[in-house]
């Protein structure tokens, strides 16, 4: 497997590749007076296009927009704010994972509530809460469930742990977001010229390719699931400008060694046995019918949003455009504050904060090509 990734970076590899898609970009350009306009819909996607220089040496030739794929930047401001005052009660251990703790809220961060005292946990494992709960029966150890459906399933085996191990102590804040939904509201929105997707390698796994047939039969639009190696990328592209230059929409799976045509049907099973779908807030655009999850009536003793009575302000408002950067209106650089009162030690929204972030991946990697 490493011989394998070490090839899919290989120079020699790549750069015949990106010769391709540029000649295939200009076919398009041809054809429809324009470039191929497509979208990446997860976050590390964006980073590795940004990071392996692929999306620069694409840049005159392909439209690469960023989407609604950082589980974090798409968190809406009351919950982020929710979550910082949930770490404020006594008695509680807040378990997260380390991409939260720098996202501002209204008045600070959890890293400002953690040096203030209160006990807030980065985890690099999700079944250390379970272990943290066990340690502490006198404390309330509360995880952050902040992801999409990759981190789905490993939150639905902390409460197959828990319930298990009859933990009464323990529960998680539901914040998770489903793709599908989002998808379809791109779309029906019109607000983004799309004329294909990059379709997520990670949230695909558990998917499967089958779970994007909608995009082809109800919007006549295109998707190829890639992976995340610069060889893998270039070869997604072009495939996708292939197809999309076809009149007949199509998904294509360009990752089978990882993706499946039926995706983790037992991940699915556990999803579907603890949550079910609710209506959920998306940062920049509200709430969106039905994507997310929140727990089904048998499971409510570890929603810890019923659990823990906390107050949901409204937010402080700034001049970030994160919202607008993740449903692809804007690039990071069209943001007043890219670059200078937002950067990333001083972050104003979490775009510019995540390991996944849209304009983290602008600032690190592409701000001499704007």
């Amino acid at each position: 497997m490493l011989e394998l990734l070490k090839q899919s970076s290989n120079p020699e590899i790549c750069r015949p590749l990106a010769e391709a898609v540029k000649e295939k970009a200009k076919e398009y350009y041809r054809v429809h007076g324009r470039k191929p306009a497509f979208m990446e819909v997860c976050g590390s996607h964006t980073m590795a296009l940004a990071r392996s220089g692929v999306k620069q040496a694409l840049l005159n030739e392909v439209n690469l927009i960023s989407g609604p794929g950082c589980p974090v930047c798409v968190t809406d401001q009351k919950s982020i704010d929710a979550m910082i005052a949930l770490a404020e009660g006594e008695g509680r251990i807040i378990c997260t994972f380390g991409d939260m703790m720098r996202v501002p809220g209204s008045r600070y961060t959890l890293m400002s509530a953690k040096t203030a005292g209160k006990d807030i946990r980065v985890l690099y494992s999700p079944m250390e809460a379970i272990k943290i709960a066990e340690q502490h029966p006198d404390k309330e150890i509360v995880f952050l469930g902040v992801g999409f459906e990759t981190t789905i399933p490993i939150l639905s085996l902390l409460i197959g742990e828990a319930d298990q191990r009859g933990l009464g102590n323990f529960s998680i804040w539901m914040a998770t977001k489903l793709v599908e939904p989002i998808l379809r509201y791109l779309l029906d929105q019109g607000e983004t010229q799309i004329d294909g997707f990059l379709l997520p390698g990670h949230v695909s796994i558990v998917l499967g390719e089958g779970s994007y047939s909608y995009l082809a039969d109800e919007y006549n639009i295109s998707g190829v699931i890639t992976g995340f190696e610069p060889a893998e990328l270039l070869s997604g592209i072009y495939k996708l400008i292939d197809i999309a230059a076809s009149p007949e929409a199509k998904i294509l799976n360009d990752h089978k060694s990882i993706v499946t045509k039926q995706g983790n049907i037992v991940a699915r099973k556990w999803m579907a046995t603890y949550f079910t779908h609710c209506d959920e807030a998306w940062r920049g655009i509200g709430i969106i019918p039905k994507s997310g999850l929140d727990f089904k009536p048998g499971y409510e003793r570890y929603n810890a949003k019923k659990r823990f009575n906390v107050r949901m302000e409204e937010p402080r408002k700034t001049k970030c455009r994160c919202g607008e950067v993740i449903r692809g209106l804007v690039s990071p650089n069209e943001c007043s504050l890219f670059g200078k009162a937002c950067k990333p030690l001083n972050p104003i929204g979490p775009c510019m904060v995540s390991a996944e972030g849209s304009c983290s991946a602008y600032y690190q990697y592409m701000r001499e090509s704007i």
